[in-house]
């Protein structure tokens, strides 16, 4: 039914879209749930639909709510999904419903989730500050990543740039949460055209298609969540209006009011489901274990418990399996839908009254309501459906609406309604309220409280956006105050009914410098208020009203020559530099112009006698100076936070991308490689069946040109490694062989011993290191070992250096003399024989070295 509903207001859409100004630009609208994100996108580029669901990564018109910081990867929706009940305190859930929450209300919502994270209170705002593993982030700047990823997909749905949003956010969103949601916004670069209250865009998207000149009827909007719900009472009608110069009907809603429970939802019944089941593992496992304590076990049962109530809302009996629950033991049950139904029996009550209360304030009864529609996911628990018809006596409840879409789909309409570049034919009027009403309060010396200096300023559901002022006598600089009207209807969390603070000053000298002038009433300050299209209430600006009484010199009025005579008595003397100090504090004048005719100066009856002084009243507006000066988790960042987590996210974002860039170009070379290897089977089981054995041959050829150098450096990554390994080991032993030379063969020569130390240093050139396994290795395995039996051969030679013989004794007699001198000649020439096959020795040596210079570097 929703789906068909879909489809007919796509094609409706479409007919009064095509005569609508066409443009390359595109808007979007982000429906931001604590658990789900929606993007719409709505684009005029021919060929594509004008309104449509962006869909994520994995193909989804839904993604979770997520961020985690893992692997030194930033994760965001789907992929962080995964890691949910692995890595618990990695993973970053509901988060919309923590912006500028206070340090302790963050830690007692996350408790009761049994989520566990390390963070600590920001020094100057006091909000929770969470340490991840890429750094340390606020609520506003992770909110703002979750934005940018959405944005992102609604840049790709529709390929093209897109800047302008619009943010829906739930009823009871406070003025500090919308400014922190804008604050997040602008950290993503995003332009927020508004936020829209959840509730106005699902009536959007509810009247668009509709007719309401035969009649009005009022429409309750449930909608039940994640974490909350709301009963939304709206107003739908005609009204005439001329365009073109014909009457024509149109269309207008108004909400008329709305009531919430902003602590229930979807996951109250989850976490109920959950409590009965970690009860029943526990009695499982015994000794007193409880495995609340435990975060891992705790975030995948409720990963399943979720799957679980989702089958018992079509089903009468559901299982549960979770493995490896904890201490390696696994966990499988069953729970019917009744027991379930038991377990939330006091839920089905609080859920109905939000919608009790809309009616009871309205005066309306239930006959009264032309529609209930139900929106939000939790509205498809059958016993909730059956509560709600109990109560309002019908057999049906509507479901025209897709429960999941049609939020972000009515916001979408207004954000083309509010862009500059796109504009519809077909327009809906639309007339929301603040569902908070709010007051002022004024401090400061001389003011006395009373009921002017504390005013209820905006009721609830005053018309957005609206501007008002008031004015307060006073002649000192003070403090202004904006809060909240009771704290009856507080949002979520709010440690204070107070939610900003501002200082006005000037006024003291602006009384001071007028106080000597003749004031005809007290000086006042007029305070400038406006409450935005957004929902936020803020002093915009400040002026002092001075109202002065005195005379002035004006042209005397062109009169007869009888009457001049007695006219001149009126005039007297005063000072004449009034008008230039107006001129210079810019003040406006209550009375008109003054100016007399240049014309009447030509009339012959008449004759100019100057001026004269008359008495009169101007009154001057000073502006006075509106510094805000709001503390706590409402203050706004200072510029340079804003700057530090605006660098944060961009760092984040590169490595992001690269990321990105990397596994897209390893699944292209993926599936180049496959592709190659189909189609060269293709032709070998094809045209190469009755190819020759030439043609085969250049085949392979061809193939090993390009695949014998990609398996030689495949091979080279395991044998230059036990190369390496290998020369190693005989240097270590080398070592130990010199050694032994120098204490048992002293005779060696030293500089043989040297030789082989020079060249058993192997020296390490920088290539080795910084060469990849794609390019050409710096050096071989089969080189490594060259060297190596080089080496071994110069130790070889130098170890055969026999013992120098002992030295023979000359004999004393003289005849002997001739032989001996025989003898040392024969001894010389030997010796110089030696010598000679030595220095062979080393020029072969020395033409070896010559040879393996080229691999020195190894």
């Amino acid at each position: 039914m929703a789906t068909a509903n879909s489809l007919r207001v796509l094609l409706l859409l479409s007919l009064f879209l095509l005569n609508s100004f066409h443009s390359e630009s595109a808007v979007a609208s982000i429906d931001l749930g604590s658990e789900w994100l929606k993007v719409a996108v709505v684009n005029l580029k021919p060929g594509q639909p004008p309104i449509s669901i962006a869909i994520n990564e994995m193909s989804k018109r839904k993604t979770p709510s997520l961020i985690g910081f893992h692997a030194d990867s930033r994760l965001i929706g789907e992929e962080s999904l995964n890691l949910l009940a692995r890595y618990p305190s990695k993973v970053y859930p509901h988060l919309p419903s923590l912006l500028a929450k206070p340090y302790n209300f963050t830690q007692d919502f996350l408790r009761k989730l049994y989520l566990s994270y390390e963070m600590a209170p920001e020094d100057m705002r006091e909000v929770a500050v969470f340490k991840a593993e890429a750094g340390n982030f606020t609520v506003e700047e992770m909110v703002g990543m979750m934005l940018k990823y959405a944005v992102g997909l609604a840049e790709t749905h529709a390929r093209t740039s897109v800047r302008d949003v619009v943010i829906t956010v739930p009823p009871f969103t406070g003025v500090a949460e919308r400014r922190g949601l804008l604050a997040a916004a602008d950290l993503a670069g995003l332009n927020v055209l508004a936020l829209v209250n959840e509730h106005s865009g699902a009536a959007l998207q509810y009247g668009i298609d509709k007719d309401f000149s035969n009649g009005s009827r009022h429409v309750v909007f449930y909608d039940m969540g994640a974490s909350s719900t709301y009963a939304a009472l709206v107003y739908f009608s005609a009204y005439n209006a001329k365009e073109l110069g014909k009457t024509v009907s149109v269309n207008q809603f108004q909400v008329k009011d709305v009531k919430w429970d902003a602590e229930l939802g979807g996951q109250n019944m989850e976490l109920r489901l959950v409590e009965y089941f970690a009860d029943e593992f526990n009695k499982q496992l015994g000794n007193g274990v409880d495995i609340r304590n435990s975060p891992k076990a705790m975030a995948k049962l409720k990963k399943q418990v979720k799957r679980t109530k989702e089958i018992l809302s079509a089903n009468m009996m559901a299982p549960i399996s979770v493995e490896s629950l904890y201490d390696d033991r696994d966990f499988r049950s069953t729970i019917t839908r009744e027991k379930f139904e038991g377990i939330c029996e006091d839920l089905w009550e609080k859920a109905l009254v939000p919608l009790k209360e809309v009616l009871k304030h309205s005066g309306l009864n239930v006959d009264d309501l032309y529609a209930v529609e139900l929106i939000g996911g939790a509205t498809r628990v059958p016993k909730l459906q059956a509560k709600l018809q109990e109560f309002l006596g019908r057999k049906e409840l509507d479901k025209h609406l897709d429960a999941d879409e049609a939020i972000v789909l009515g916001a979408s309409l207004h954000a083309a309604n509010l862009s500059d570049g796109i504009k519809l034919n077909r327009k809906l009027g639309m007339i929301d309220g603040s569902t908070y009403g709010f007051v002022f309060e004024l401090n400061g010396d001389g003011l006395l409280k009373d009921e002017n200096t504390r005013q209820l300023i905006v009721p609830r559901m005053k018309k957005l956006p609206s501007k008002m002022f008031r004015s307060v006598v006073h002649n000192k600089d003070f403090e202004v105050s904006l809060a909240y009207e009771s704290e009856d209807l507080t949002p979520p969390g709010a440690s204070s009914l107070t939610f900003a603070q501002y200082d006005v000053s000037g006024l003291a000298d602006a009384s001071e410098k007028y106080s000597s002038r003749n004031l005809s009433s007290p000086i006042k300050a007029s305070l400038h208020f406006a409450l935005s299209r957004s929902g936020i209430f803020s002093l915009d600006r400040a002026d002092a009203v001075i109202e002065i009484t005195e005379w002035v010199e004006v042209p005397r009025k062109n009169l007869t020559v009888d009457n001049s005579t007695s006219a001149s008595a009126n005039i007297t003397d005063d000072d004449g530099n009034n008008a230039s100090e107006e001129s210079r504090d810019k003040l406006e004048t209550s009375t008109g112009n003054s100016n007399t005719s240049d014309s009447s100066a030509n009339d012959s009856s008449t004759v100019d006698l100057g001026t004269e002084k008359k008495l009169k009243r101007r009154t001057f507006r000073v502006p006075l100076k509106v510094i805000e000066k709001t503390t706590g988790p409402g203050m706004s960042l200072s510029k340079e936070s804003f700057a530090e987590a605006k660098r944060k996210l961009e760092a984040l974002d590169k490595k992001d991308a690269e990321r990105r860039r990397t596994a897209e170009l390893k699944n292209n070379l993926e599936g180049y490689i496959y592709s190659t290897k189909d189609k060269v089977e293709d032709w070998l089981y094809t045209d190469g069946e009755d190819a020759s054995a030439t043609e085969f041959q250049e085949r392979l050829d061809l193939l090993k040109a390009i695949g014998d150098p990609i398996f030689f450096r495949y091979n080279e990554l395991t044998a230059r490694p036990a190369a390496s390994e290998h020369a190693q080991r005989y240097l270590a032993e080398l070592k130990q062989i010199v050694q032994g030379w120098e204490k048992d063969k002293s005779w060696l020569p030293r500089e043989r011993i040297d030789e082989v130390l020079l060249t058993s240093y192997l020296k390490k050139h920088p290539c080795v290191f910084e060469t990849s396994g794609f390019s050409k290795p710096a050096f071989t395995s089969d080189e490594v070992y060259e060297k190596v039996l080089d080496l071994q051969d110069k130790v070889t030679s130098v170890n055969r250096i026999p013992k120098p013989k002992p030295k023979i004794e000359k004999p004393t007699k003289a005849e002997t003399d001739n032989g001996g001198d025989k003898a040392d000649s024969t001894e010389e020439t030997t010796s110089s024989k030696d010598s000679t096959a030595g220095d062979s020795d080393n020029v072969a040596n020395d033409k070896a070295d010559a040879d393996s210079k080229p691999h020195d570097e190894l």
